[in-house]
């Protein structure tokens, strides 16, 4: 059985990260409308909001209406693989350890109990999680 890890991390810390990673992805949108787009509906998804849709990611970042995240998700040109492939390449180079295993489930599902993947060591309720392990696990 393999354990879980959490971090906690300063939000200046955190912030400093963002930056870095949004520099590694920010030139895979063409327009600079659609980088900025995209940069508030990734902190959309990271805010505290009760529900997440176009309407709360928009209002969270001060647009009027869903338009615009509406979209950069269905309609904007932007290379996603590329994307994916650089924020990758970015958790291998801060969390990379040959034998790892990097879980995140975002589902929704409320996590219950002591043994599960992303379940902490006393038990969790986050609708979501991000669990690491240096064990090899399978999913």
């Amino acid at each position: 059985m393999a354990a879980g890890h959490s971090v906690e991390l300063d939000p200046a810390r955190w912030q400093e990260l963002f930056g870095e990673l949004w520099g590694r992805v920010a030139g895979r949108f063409a327009r600079v409308d659609l980088r900025w787009q995209a940069r508030a509906f990734v902190g959309g998804l990271l805010a505290d909001l009760p529900r997440k849709n176009c309407w709360t990611i928009a209002e969270q970042a001060g647009d009027p209406t869903p338009d615009g995240m509406q979209h950069l998700l269905g309609r904007a040109v932007w290379d996603h693989d590329l994307v994916r492939d650089d924020l990758r390449d970015w958790v291998v180079e801060h969390l990379g350890d040959p034998e790892a295993t990097l879980v995140i489930d975002e589902t929704g599902d409320l996590k219950k109990g002591t043994l599960g993947v992303g379940t902490g060591a006393a038990g969790s309720t986050a609708p979501w999680s991000c669990w690491w392990s240096p064990a090899r696990a399978r999913c």
